[in-house]
């Protein structure tokens, strides 16, 4: 098995600590003492703190495309692959493994942000919406779903009780009010019978 890489080790000693403190939470010195190097080892790979959470979101962009574009190819029909989606945050968030989208806890912390940062954080939730808005834009044409509005209203609507269900999971210490508050979206979704 390939050893991972001290670039990548810093990449994922940062993206945990941003899942669980955020960016202004962290320091080099965290992540020196989590990867076991020195702060001058990280610099090297990362001149600032903000090219290292870059990298860490930029990294999470990468494997959403990928896998959206993956879902794109499969037979699940549109319902199927936000059953995929909020599936893949609901066992992240039941195992702790990635018990918040690293996006999204930057998102919060925007106003603080270096610039090329908050334009990456943008970037990633442009790439959701537009992705949720093309499987409920096909949900529609199909008739599995029956829009209110627009399907970009939909989608941003969708994304926002995802990111809500995130917090309120973490906020009452319950993994199971995610798939809860997600279930209700999904339900909404579907035409009525």
């Amino acid at each position: 098995m390939p050893t991972m890489s001290t670039q990548q080790k810093l990449i994922d000693s940062a993206r945990r600590l941003i899942q669980t403190r955020g960016y202004n939470g962290f320091s080099y010195a965290d992540v020196a003492e989590q990867v076991q190097v020195r702060k001058a080892s990280i610099h090297h790979h990362f001149p600032a703190k903000a090219d290292l959470a870059r990298a860490v979101v930029e990294e999470s962009r990468a494997f959403f495309v990928e896998q959206a574009r993956t879902l794109a190819g499969t037979a699940f029909d549109p319902e199927g692959q936000l059953h995929m989606y909020t599936g893949y945050w609901e066992k992240c968030i039941a195992d702790n493994s990635a018990p918040f989208c690293v996006a999204g806890m930057l998102a919060s912390e925007l106003p603080t942000l270096p610039d090329e940062l908050a334009d990456s954080v943008r970037a990633h939730f442009r790439d959701l919406s537009n992705w949720l808005e093309l499987v409920l834009t096909r949900g529609a044409q199909t008739g599995a779903f029956a829009l209110q509005g627009s399907a970009r209203q939909e989608a941003e609507a969708f994304m926002a009780t995802v990111y809500g269900a995130m917090l309120a999971a973490r906020a009452f210490g319950e993994p199971r009010v995610f798939p809860d508050i997600v279930a209700g979206a999904l339900k909404r979704l579907r035409p009525c019978a």
